[in-house]
């Protein structure tokens, strides 16, 4: 197959040749705009994480007009498939030509597109999944760590399940529990590897003494939870956890209230991050928790704009009447990166020297600071993860109606304002 990797370099060769020859080489044009593929489900039982992506382009491309800078961005829609995810992808190196593709939101967009972004040849960012299932899911042999090799154009930046787990156990030892945990993991690049007994919850959790009752993965738009309720039930679980999409977790947490599964703790990832879901519930989403990786009180600022965490929040509810959601900072940020990039790239065109230029980042965003080769990753994962700041929240029922998301644990990240401690679910 004739890639654009193959492309670039039959051109590299020819404009070579044309150099050797003593004629002049083609000028590439300084006015050009520099574009930008951008791909994230906004449609589908993931579309939540999608929902700020129209308020972040539209606020970055008047930025970039007023800073002077000429920049195009191509939206494709995954649809929360990840086959409708590749082909898209192809779609965006093939027929739009971009310079540079940015991924956003769970390993069913991010995998297929870094992937194939990576035989293509084209410099990649991706972001909104923890690397484990980003980096070990595109593995060719993914349960031999042997084989695991980086990649030369995908670059990933988000927080791994160590800092998951180490948030949430945070969160769980401050209220007296049995240690008996329910586990939600489904057959999805997410649940395979929170499930998972080697890099996943199972070992971490063995070894700080809790009992976990994992019932095995199911499946995703589950409609009968009655299963995992009753062996929950019967193994006498205070916390539950787990990492499900928006629509599970409306059915489960509705059918364990009918079935008589009273927790203490409720700490489900993915799901939980957005005020919409926690709403569905009515009251019965008070002191649900999850994990948090921006607020508007994240003490952050955007390198393009200087504006606080605090300031772009409050103009995505000017601008849409809806409370802040946690993937406005990470949709920014991959901007932030882009512009950052391309200005050190020199080229934009190669593809090379912008997978160089991402390599050698180091920049403070939205979402903090940002720099691949994090030595406190495991080799394998150096070179392509980067790692972002994580801590614990708890959404807490308003006075006078809706939520707020409280952040009760701050371990990893103490600066990060506390705005509480946990509280047991009613």
């Amino acid at each position: 197959m004739f890639t654009r990797r193959d492309f670039l370099k039959t051109t590299a060769a020819g404009g070579a040749a044309i150099a050797a020859s003593g004629l002049a080489a083609p000028a590439i044009g300084q006015t050009a705009a520099i574009k930008l593929g951008y791909v994230s489900p906004q449609t589908g039982p993931l579309a939540a994480f999608g929902e700020a992506d129209k308020f972040v382009i539209d606020a970055f491309l008047a930025t970039t007009k007023k800073l002077g800078l000429n920049y195009e961005v191509v939206v494709k829609d995954s649809q929360s498939n990840p086959n409708r995810a590749a082909e898209v992808a192809k779609e965006l190196i093939v027929d739009d030509q971009i310079n540079l593709m940015l991924v956003s939101s769970t390993p069913e967009t991010t995998n297929p597109v870094s992937t194939t972004c990576e035989g293509e040849g084209m410099p990649c960012i991706s972001t909104v999944a923890p690397w484990q299932p980003w980096f070990i899911g595109q593995q060719g042999n993914p349960g031999d760590p042997a084989s695991w090799k980086p990649f030369d154009y995908a670059y990933h930046f988000f927080w791994g399940l160590e800092d998951i787990i180490a948030v949430f156990t945070g969160m769980w030892g401050q209220i007296e529990t049995n240690k008996k945990i329910g586990g939600l993991f489904p057959n999805d690049g997410d649940g395979n590897a929170w499930g998972d007994k080697v890099v996943g919850f199972p070992p971490v959790l063995e070894k700080l003494g809790y009992g976990l009752t994992d019932t095995g993965r199911y499946q995703n738009l589950t409609d009968d939870f009655s299963a995992q309720i009753n062996a929950f039930k019967q193994a006498q679980t205070e916390i539950l956890t787990g990492v499900m999409i928006p629509p599970d977790l409306t059915t489960f947490w509705n059918q364990a209230k009918q079935q008589g599964l009273k927790p203490k703790i409720a700490s489900i990832g993915k799901a939980l991050l957005f005020p919409q879901t926690v709403e569905a519930l009515g009251n019965a989403g008070h002191n649900l928790s999850t994990e948090v990786w921006w607020t508007p009180s994240h003490p952050f600022k955007s390198s393009l704009t200087g504006e606080t965490t605090a300031a772009v929040a409050d103009a995505f509810t000017k601008s849409t009447s809806r409370p802040w959601t946690q993937p406005i900072g990470f949709a920014h940020a991959l901007f932030e990166l882009a512009v950052d990039v391309m200005k050190r790239a020199g080229d934009v065109s190669d593809g090379d020297a912008v997978a160089k230029a991402i390599g050698e980042t180091k920049l403070d965003t939205l979402v903090g600071p940002i720099a691949w080769g994090n030595e406190k990753l495991p080799p394998f994962a150096q070179k392509n993860v980067a790692k972002t700041p994580l801590v614990g929240g708890q959404w807490r029922l308003k006075s006078g109606g809706g939520y707020d998301l409280v952040v009760v644990e701050n371990g990893l990240a103490p600066n990060v304002p506390l705005g509480g401690k946990l509280e047991a679910l009613a």
